[in-house]
């Protein structure tokens, strides 16, 4: 009788151990055991949003601090714009398809606008090597001053990015995550290409530490972080810096400025906020007028 009381109760001594082991293993593995800060699930909820935006300017800040970048210069372009050898196979690769389906309207449609992106190519080039000059001067004088910083992205912006690699000097990629993923183009330099959520905070690191803003062709994106900062001078939220509007053909096509200031929307003296530029030196020249201004 004895012996058979002893074996229950080791029995459920043994079950108890397991079954306290198992619990405490839950409460070791549980959400809630874990550091706030090193609790994935908790910071991507709605009520962090505001940690989030917070990471979003702190992370870039400490970087850039930490690097020492005294200032930048924005260069925004459209994602589609690519160097002219680029363009010209894609145009030549859509012309050899529709010589198999000559009757394919879709095709001609996409030909007419692969033709239209190539008469933009040679704002590639332009925007590589008004990067270059810039980065060629800053290193010369002071190599943390007035360093390239662009989306990331492709088109317009590698071209940027580029420049600055041709000239072996760092340059800053404010990446942002989409929907359909975007990688960072191969010329940012290590170390200086950050990843945003929220277009918000990209705006934020674009402007803060920028003395002059460089706008190519392109399309809604940079036409918002041009109207942005329009808005910023407008409003002397920003200091006068140079906003130049590189393509003057280009831009006046597509927006009115003068139509708008002669409806009373915009004062006379708001036209005198940006300048326009055809060529990397033009361009390079108005930046270096404003700065010896400054």
């Amino acid at each position: 009788m004895k012996d058979k009381f002893k074996c229950n109760f080791a029995k459920e001594r043994s079950n108890e151990v397991e079954l306290v082991a198992s619990n405490l293993e839950a409460i070791l593995k549980s959400s809630t055991y874990k550091l706030a800060h090193e609790d994935i699930d908790l910071l991507n909820t709605d009520e962090m949003r505001g940690v989030r935006m917070l990471l979003e300017i702190t992370k870039p800040e400490q970087v850039l601090e930490k690097e020492k970048i005294i200032s930048t210069v924005i260069v925004f372009g459209g994602v589609h714009i690519s160097e002219e050898i680029t363009s010209k196979r894609r145009v030549d690769d859509a012309v050899k398809l529709l010589s198999k389906n000559p009757n394919s309207k879709s095709l001609k449609i996409t030909i007419e606008k692969l033709k239209n992106l190539h008469s933009l190519s040679h704002y590639y080039s332009s925007a590589r090597e008004l990067s270059k000059l810039i980065s060629l001067d800053s290193k010369t004088k002071s190599p943390n001053s007035h360093v390239i910083v662009t989306g990331g992205g492709p088109g317009i912006m590698e071209a940027a990015n580029r420049g600055a690699f041709d000239a072996g000097c760092k340059s800053i990629g404010l990446n942002i995550s989409l929907p359909n993923e975007q990688h960072p183009n191969s010329f940012i330099t290590p170390g200086l290409c950050f990843k945003f959520n929220y277009f918000a905070m990209r705006k934020f690191h674009f402007v803060m530490r920028s003395t002059s803003a460089v706008f190519f062709p392109g399309g809604f994106g940079t036409l918002d972080e041009l109207f942005e900062l329009l808005t910023l001078r407008q409003t002397n939220m920003k200091g006068k810096i140079p906003i130049i509007l590189f393509g003057k053909s280009y831009w006046e096509k597509v927006i009115n400025f003068q139509f708008l200031s002669d409806m009373g929307l915009i004062g006379e003296n708001d036209l005198s906020i940006f300048q326009y530029a055809d060529t990397a030196n033009e361009a390079w020249n108005l930046i270096k007028q404003n700065t010896k201004k400054d």
